[in-house]
């Protein structure tokens, strides 16, 4: 018997050109084989409130007979919503021939982090299986394998293998700790277990492929490419015959930088951008979002805008020159001064009296956010913002200035992780100054500033971040990992008050195991940080 593991890229919504992808997918699998298509495939995970509308099911309806009448000589597995008794479950059907042969309701629906399926889904209850080439193959959908019910279900009935259906997101060392958990049931339940995962950016959320096999001894027979779509063909008689391996990304910077890679491509693609655009300050943020952007679309689809003012140094727009050369992109500098002057000058009768402080400073960054979206209206480009996550969590950004835009690349990634994964980004290809890496970070709002006036180093402010934002720990948990007692309240007393900042940025892709957006709901009025 073959077995195809079709990874790929689906859009939500899109029923009926996921449906044509689905179809192309049959076409060119093996006659008498299976092919096995990843969870929701027909509208994409996660569909979120789409389920809620009743006219979803009549095009499902359609995008299901169309496949079934599809399955000739073969066997199809494809996931996808289904209504029945007024109950809504997230179903793996099974076609061949033109016949319904089976159809598995998911058990375990997770509801945690950033999935909320009990939002609208009704639980399965029951184990589902299928015969086909002489083979008796159980069904499951992703949570169902973390869960330890469902799979021991189909101890008593003598499955040949099992078939788990996945969206399962990125974030770091994930495919390792599926592997090892699937290996794991494997070899406890003396049954082969092949693991489709679907791979796309779909909004912050990154699903990273991966899908692998193992053998009933526990063993990997195959694992598909990370972060790209992919086909593969197994061969299975008494078990999986080994086959393909792909190797997984060597290190954690490669892993964060192909996944955002993939999320920024789909995020402009699929939402029907012409390219993008981005403010290019000669930091070391914008240095490593243009070099996603780039990455992601080609040299051809990115602008970058160089803004200075007279705080500006010489050297940032020498090194934001060299880069965008280097990447081979549209480039253009313009002086924000006479628009700040403007501002300044109508503003000047009701600022009277007022001493300057970090009004004169906002508004800098709110006169760059004009002139990119001025850009990304005209051209069709959307503008990526290119704040970090260390900044995100304390507020240092401007809301309708660096935060003006329609996609954050780098909201998860903590500073740290940004120097490093520029680094990576220079061992592929140097593109970015390394005058850009070495040199302390700065807004360049006031004359000599840097980072570090305001906030603590950013080795310290990255682990202060992790434990209060990833971790939960109170600030006297904090503390006694070694942090002065001051510094920490500063931080999470920043982290509290800016959740408004938060709730108004664009989103960006989730790579760390705890975001803000889908991952961290946190009140914006709230009296839990006074009481610290």
């Amino acid at each position: 018997m073959q077995l195809v593991i079709a990874q790929s890229n689906f859009t939500v919504g899109a029923i009926q050109k996921n449906c044509q992808q689905i179809l192309a997918d049959i076409e060119k699998a093996p006659k008498d084989s299976i092919l096995v298509f990843p969870e929701l495939a027909l509208t994409g995970y996660p569909p979120e409130d789409l389920l809620l509308r009743p006219d979803l099911y009549k095009r499902l309806n359609s995008a299901l007979q169309l496949i079934a009448q599809a399955s000739h000589h073969k066997a199809i597995v494809v996931g996808h919503p289904h209504q029945e008794n007024g109950f809504t479950y997230n179903a793996a059907s099974v076609y061949s021939d033109g016949q319904l042969l089976a159809r598995y309701y998911k058990q375990a629906l997770p509801n945690y982090g950033v999935f909320d399926e009990m939002r609208y889904f009704t639980a399965g209850a029951n184990a589902t299986t299928f015969n086909y080439q002489g083979k008796k193959i159980g069904l499951l959908i992703c949570e169902d394998l973390w869960d330890d019910a469902p799979i021991a279900h189909y101890d008593a009935k003598n499955v040949d293998l099992i078939v788990s259906l996945n969206a399962s997101p990125f974030n770091l060392e994930k495919q390792l700790e599926r592997e090892s958990l699937v290996k794991k049931r494997a070899l406890n339940h003396a049954v082969s277990i092949v693991y489709v995962n679907q791979v796309c950016g779909q909004d912050e959320l990154v699903f990273d492929g991966g899908s692998f096999a193992v053998n009933r001894e526990g063993e990997l027979v195959c694992r598909l490419r990370q972060c790209q779509e992919d086909y593969l063909t197994l061969n299975y008689a008494n078990d999986f015959a080994p086959s393909r391996i792909e190797s997984v990304a060597d290190s954690e910077e490669a892993e964060i930088y192909q996944a955002l890679v993939l999320a920024t491509r789909d995020y402009v693609n699929k939402n029907g951008f012409k390219g993008a655009v981005l403010g290019l300050s000669g930091g070391i943020d914008s240095a490593l979002t243009l070099a996603v952007a780039v990455d992601a679309l080609g040299p051809e689809r990115v602008q970058a805008v160089m803004m200075p003012f007279k705080y500006t140094a010489q050297m940032s727009v020498e090194d934001a020159k060299a880069q965008a050369q280097a990447m081979g992109i549209e480039f253009d500098i313009v002086s924000i001064e006479p628009m700040f002057d403007g501002f300044m000058q109508a503003l000047e009768p009701m600022f009277a009296g007022s001493a300057k402080d970090t009004t004169e400073e906002n508004l800098q960054a709110r006169s760059r956010g004009v002139i990119l979206m001025a850009l990304s209206n005209k051209k069709g480009r959307i503008v990526l913002t290119t704040g970090n996550k260390s900044e995100m969590a304390v507020g240092y950004c401007t809301l309708y200035g660096d935060m003006a835009g329609g996609f954050a690349v780098i909201k998860d990634v903590p500073k740290t992780m940004v120097y490093k994964l520029a680094n990576y980004r220079n061992t592929l290809g140097k593109v970015i100054p390394e005058r850009v890496i070495t040199r302390p970070p700065s807004a360049e709002l006031a004359p000599d500033q840097v980072d570090q006036d305001s906030l603590p180093p950013y080795d310290d402010l990255d682990a202060i971040l992790e434990a209060y934002v990833e971790n939960d720990l109170s600030i006297a948990d904090i503390v006694s990992l070694g942090y002065e007692e001051a510094v920490v309240r500063k931080v999470v007393r920043l982290v509290d008050i800016n959740e408004y900042k938060r709730r108004q940025s664009a989103i960006g892709p989730k790579v760390t195991q705890r975001n803000f957006g889908k991952d961290r709901r946190y009140p914006i009025t709230s009296g839990f940080g006074r009481e610290h």
